[in-house]
């Protein structure tokens, strides 16, 4: 025999209470006598009642779901940001939907898709890459959307992130007064505008303003992983450069793997900075320094920001841009 679905009106037939009070009692509302609760858990746990958060939230007119896309699910900058999300969102009693993109674009625009299908009330977006394809999802879409810890340039959607042209600007500045005359900039693909527009502004600024000649080949894209970072070192080695600021950890961690396995001495022979601050800058022997952006907080405020644009709440700005700082370890002089 097929199992029946067991509804809200059953357990309050059993529990001889209204369904408003087993919604209470479901909901941790507090105004409930303790006997009652106790009576209510009691049944729904004996017919094995799971509240339908869809038919609650047809109830309520609202599935109260935010649907967020994360790149890369193991790489620990995305994970830090997810911390501050959920937080957020359990405080609000938002359920969560995550969906993992695999840094692939078009997966993207499924992902994207699917996860309106599911009818969410609001979106976070943590991709760097905002693809036109992605852009005109964006625009069609009448749900609210947020991106944590990306830029979007001409600020269609809301953003939570750090000055990443004054971050840049500070840490490349700070490697040339170490005395470096050759400081690369490996970071993700230029035709995303957090690389191309921000970060690469940022060094241009801080070379300009030291009288030092901008050099395309002192310039990296790369992927972010370990093994994209090892393979780096040596082309930094070709290209003569005695310090490099990378845009990821995992990415600087094989980057300084790679100089240890090739005998340079870091930070003597070859200065490193990073960019995030995740727990590998610690891991790491030497330690690195980092660009500390508030990676929980940006996951946070976004979360935050959303919560506003889904209940039709004043916005001061779209795009809310947090403090950073730089964390000085064992990797630079």
């Amino acid at each position: 025999m097929e199992k029946q679905t067991i509804t809200i009106y059953d357990v309050a037939r059993e529990a001889n209470v209204s369904m408003a009070t087993v919604s209470r009692v479901v909901n941790g509302n507090p105004n409930v006598k303790p006997a009652t609760r106790k009576k209510v858990l009691e049944v729904i746990d004996k017919l094995d009642y799971r509240p339908n958060a869809v038919a609650r939230g047809l109830a309520s007119k609202k599935t109260t779901t935010v649907g967020v896309i994360i790149p890369d699910v193991t790489n620990m900058f995305f994970s830090s940001l997810a911390r501050g999300i959920d937080d957020v969102a359990t405080m609000y009693k938002y359920n969560i939907i995550l969906a993992n993109s695999d840094e692939n674009s078009q997966k993207e625009v499924q992902v994207l898709n699917t996860l309106l299908a599911k009818q969410v009330d609001g979106l976070i977006y943590m991709g760097h890459d905002i693809s036109d394809n992605i852009r005109q999802e964006f625009s069609r879409s009448k749900t609210p959307i947020v991106l944590a810890g990306s830029v979007d340039p001409d600020e269609q959607v809301g953003s939570v992130n750090i000055d990443y042209v004054a971050a840049v600007e500070a840490t490349t500045t700070q490697l040339i007064n170490s005395g470096n005359k050759a400081v690369a900039l490996v970071t993700g693909p230029l035709s995303q505008p957090i690389n191309g527009e921000y970060r690469l502004q940022g060094y241009k600024n801080a070379l300009a303003k030291a009288g030092l000649a901008y050099d395309e080949s002192l310039v990296f894209e790369s992927e972010a992983s370990y093994h994209a970072g090892l393979a780096i070192f040596k082309q930094l080695q070709k290209a003569g450069a005695t310090a490099a600021l990378v845009g990821d950890d995992e990415l600087a961690f094989g980057v300084l793997d790679g100089a240890i396995d090739a005998g340079v001495s870091v930070p003597d022979d070859f200065e490193l900075i990073t960019f995030n601050n995740t727990k590998l800058t610690e891991m790491a022997r030497p330690q690195m320094t980092s660009i500390d952006q508030p990676l929980y907080d940006i996951g946070a405020v976004a979360m935050r920001l959303l919560t506003k644009m889904m209940n039709k709440e004043e916005i001061d700005a779209k795009t809310i841009r947090l403090g950073f700082d730089i964390t000085t370890r064992k990797s630079t002089k």
